[in-house]
């Protein structure tokens, strides 16, 4: 009898162990199934995608996407670029899942490790370019500002070094100026054989994006210092920095992202204002995530 209840409270013992065993395993298969799964992130997530100003085209590109992939359960939260950042760091530091509006060139890519989701619908298109574009006149008006606006182009390493110094602490108008007495072989490039002027007034106008502060506070130094214009640099959303060109009351911005971020303006101002092309090529818009994310497409956010 003694050695039947020993066998008896052994083999009861292994059966709590192994089904011990299996729950676990189980509640394991199932919390990496559920963590994995493009559910589990959006209610990690609240199913809010962190975005920018209303009035920027990404943000409408954005409820497209939403539409187009069927995410009825996700909301776009609007605010800005600085808050958009602010959140993606706080949550970095926390190892949180996030999902933004996002593109580049951005500092944010040099300091985080990011990626975009798939984009298999092409809601927001293929890469992107940033123009320049000037209001009517302009040309005959200041022949110079026209020609070294014309001329000016650069890549996004390039933009890179001015809109870090800025996220590290530096104004953006001392970065401008560092970068550029520090790159003078390619700010003679833009500027050779024009003449300066005396003290004439030019606006420029931006969005308030990180690449669109560089690039305006560059250009604002140039024309001031080596030409001698007084430039005013006004920042306001994509709405009213089209109508500004269009209308005259600004001379021009290099903050144009085309074909698809803008492209209601375009279509909306082209006869009203002058394309003088790409400065900068390869930029690109869409949704990103930390690539601790473990979603890899917009697809993979429909339930």
């Amino acid at each position: 009898m003694k050695k039947q209840a020993k066998w008896m409270s052994l083999l009861g013992l292994a059966g709590v162990l192994m089904l011990s065993a299996c729950n676990s395993s189980s509640s394991a298969d199932d919390t990496t199934q559920d963590g994995n799964s493009a559910e589990s992130f959006g209610k990690q997530v609240n199913h809010e995608i962190i975005g920018i100003d209303p009035g920027a085209g990404i943000m409408k590109a954005t409820n497209k996407a939403i539409e187009e992939y069927g995410l009825s359960d996700w909301k776009l939260i609007e605010g800005s670029g600085a808050a958009m950042t602010a959140t993606l760091a706080k949550d970095i530091k926390n190892k949180k899942p996030i999902i933004i509006t996002g593109w580049t060139p951005h500092w944010m890519f040099s300091k985080y490790d990011l990626k975009y989701l798939d984009d298999p619908k092409k809601v927001y298109g293929e890469a992107e370019e940033i123009h320049t574009i000037a209001r009517k006149g302009l040309k005959e008006d200041e022949p110079t500002a026209y020609a070294f606006l014309d001329r000016f182009e650069w890549t996004s390493d390039e933009m890179g070094e001015i809109m870090t110094a800025i996220e590290e602490g530096a104004k953006p108008e001392e970065a401008a100026k560092k970068w550029a007495d520090e790159h003078a072989d390619r700010v003679n490039e833009w500027i050779k054989d024009l003449k300066p002027v005396d003290g004439k007034s030019l606006k420029l106008s931006y969005v308030a994006w990180d690449s669109e502060i560089a690039s305006t506070n560059l250009l604002q130094y140039v024309l001031q210092d080596k030409f001698g214009y007084k430039v005013t640099a006004l920042q306001v959303e994509a709405g009213p920095m089209w109508t500004g060109v269009a209308n005259g009351d600004v001379d021009a911005t290099a903050a144009a992202w085309l074909p698809l971020t803008h492209a209601d303006y375009m279509d909306k101002f082209k006869d009203k204002v002058d394309d003088l092309g790409a400065n900068m090529t390869g930029v690109k818009t869409g949704l990103v995530v930390p690539s601790y994310v473990d979603v890899s497409s917009i697809e993979d956010l429909k339930k």
